[in-house]
């Protein structure tokens, strides 16, 4: 699943290709993919246009230049989102590998058809993703009821991340895989910033004191910024929309490379499962 960066790549890029571009026609291939009625679906965007791409966590939100909706998107595990252009495929969200580079294709769900003729695809191989209209209130509540504060925000400090901590006992990785606690921190990152901070992922929330909390919180911070500057990671499995591989791989320190030696001390990282998920951490560096 693509994570914060990932996602923040992809409205970055697909700003400078679809903002602005009248929708000449909407193509609905798997209706359930539409949450909501599709003719509504087809006939608020057919004529209209993106006025802005932004995102909450990994939640797309494209504006439109006419009417208060919002296009939601979300790619959840396999979703994709493939720009076509002049014979040129570019991809953003799940691998362009995994899927055949004839579109539309068996796992195409949605596409919209612009004025200048090029196409943006919703690929989804396991159809966990969605494509939702909501007004401005829905998306607010929505929001509220299901995002934490962005990890890059400064909303998301040290003293908040300690009060949602208190007393719990849930794994602090679970903590900061928790949406509602803090939008858009995944799997990878979590990993790198608990190994960063100096934090075990599997100690209990609620025993990570304030010093801690500081150092996990500005790890966080740094982690992510350097991600997004290095369009994300790839594991096989995201491709940004301008078709190019994330490079901040080369900078991981833990995930990804259980068995290998930690590189701030030289143990040998170790795997294991923390909140549902494989986790590598370095058993000398974390407490």
């Amino acid at each position: 699943m693509p994570e914060l960066p990932e996602v923040e790549t992809i409205v970055r890029d697909l700003r400078k290709k679809i903002i602005n571009q009248r929708i000449a026609d909407v193509l609905i291939f798997l209706p359930r993919a539409v949450q909501g009625d599709p003719d509504i679906f087809v006939r608020i965007l057919k004529g209209n246009r993106f006025s802005d791409i932004s995102r909450r966590g990994k939640l797309l939100i494209f504006s439109l230049a006419k009417g208060a909706d919002k296009l939601l998107i979300h790619l959840k595990m396999t979703g994709q989102l493939v720009y076509c252009h002049q014979g040129r495929l570019i991809a953003g969200g799940h691998s362009q590998a995994d899927f055949d580079r004839h579109l539309p294709n068996r796992h195409t769900r949605a596409g919209f058809v612009f004025a200048d003729h090029a196409r943006l695809y919703f690929n989804d191989l396991r159809t966990f993703g969605y494509l939702r209209l909501a007004s401005g209130q829905e998306l607010a509540r929505e929001l509220d009821k299901k995002f934490g504060p962005e990890p890059l925000s400064r909303q998301f400090n040290a003293i908040y991340l300690a009060r949602a901590a208190k007393d719990r006992k849930i794994s602090i990785k679970g903590l900061l895989l928790d949406q509602k606690i803090v939008a858009g921190i995944g799997n990878i990152y979590a990993d790198e910033a608990l190994h960063a901070a100096g934090i075990f992922p599997g100690r209990a929330a609620g025993r990570v004191n304030a010093r801690q909390m500081e150092k996990l919180v500005a790890a966080s911070k740094r982690i992510l910024r350097q991600a997004i500057k290095y369009r994300g990671t790839t594991f096989n499995n995201y491709v940004d929309a301008d078709g190019q591989r994330g490079h901040f791989y080369q900078h991981l320190k833990v995930y990804n490379r259980a068995d290998q030696p930690c590189l701030a001390c030289g143990h040998l990282l170790r795997k294991t499962r923390i909140a549902g998920r494989g986790t590598a951490y370095c058993p000398a560096c974390q407490h």
